[in-house]
């Protein structure tokens, strides 16, 4: 209208616009700072990382050599905690299945593989500890794992807690919830002065206390079965069931005990090893419900 027009509208956010392209920049003259030149190139004083950044930290050499799965993750687990984000891990294994392991293990964890390959029969691999790992925070809400342990055969309790175990390596939380018969893998070893009626023991006397006295679902053969298996397992440097279940406790995996199973097989609390709680169904059902995997074993 100053410049003599009659009829003069404004569309909306038309002027505002006019305004943001037309008006002074407050960095107009980024030119003159050190951090970019007049060339318009990035000096190195501006794209280098501060020291700590730039540092990689220390190397630790870990020997899994002749230790079967799951041993090879859980002391790549154990040591990678003990190492500052981007500290190299230098591992070598002779589990065949461990290298597509630690490949799947690094893409899950934010942990970086750096190199991989086999020498001689032995695998090697470096690994770059990650500085936003999910090794060190708490796993997201979905990611968990639950497990119904409702047997208590030796072979299925195995597979239990390598899985569970392989789990906990991977950062996330797992739950493992004792139902009847698979409270007896959490039983202590020796005989517990507690009082109970006549079904409780009975139950006591008829049902295995403690892992060494698990058998097998198949080819129990009297109990010569179990043996042969754990002397197997020895020979083949494979984890014991005795092994797994310290390794869980020291990785944060959850041992749940059903309490109406015990009560009603006539289990007290006192006969159950130390680092376990006791919970219901819906201790149970809550797990599952913030887990991705459940699965009755």
């Amino acid at each position: 209208k100053n410049l003599g027009y009659e009829r003069v509208y404004n569309l909306s956010g038309g002027y505002r616009t006019y305004q943001l392209t037309t008006a002074k920049q407050s960095n107009e003259n980024l030119s003159t700072e050190e951090h970019i030149c007049s060339n318009d190139e990035i000096s190195a004083a501006a794209c280098s990382l501060p020291a700590e950044e730039a540092d990689q930290g220390p190397e630790v050499d870990v020997d899994a050599c002749g230790l079967q799965c799951p041993g090879p993750l859980l002391k790549l687990h154990h040591e990678i905690r003990t190492l500052k984000p981007g500290g190299i891990l230098r591992i070598r294994a002779t589990d065949p299945a461990f290298e597509h392991d630690l490949k799947v293990w690094c893409q899950h964890t934010g942990n970086e593989l750096v190199s991989c390959g086999f020498n001689q029969g032995v695998f090697e691999a470096a690994v770059r500890k990650s500085r936003k790992a999910i090794t060190e925070v708490t796993a997201q809400r979905g990611n968990a794992k639950t497990m119904v342990v409702f047997s208590n055969d030796l072979d299925k309790a195995l597979a239990t807690f390598i899985i569970a175990n392989g789990a906990a390596a991977m950062g996330r939380d797992v739950t493992l919830f004792f139902t009847f018969w698979g409270l007896n893998i959490l039983r202590k070893p020796g005989r517990v002065k507690v009082k109970k009626d006549l079904f409780g023991r009975m139950f006591g006397m008829m049902m295995p206390r403690g892992t060494r006295r698990l058998s097998l679902s198949k080819m129990n053969m009297l109990g010569i079965g179990p043996r042969m298996i754990r002397f197997l397992m020895r020979r083949k440097n494979v984890y014991s069931m005795e092994d797994l279940l310290m390794q869980a406790l020291e990785n944060g995996v959850k041992l749940v005990a059903c309490n109406m199973s015990m009560d009603l097989m006539g289990i007290q609390p006192e006969e159950l090893i130390d680092g376990v709680t006791l919970g219901g169904v819906a201790s149970m059902l809550g797990n599952a419900e913030d887990s991705d995997m459940t699965l009755f074993v």
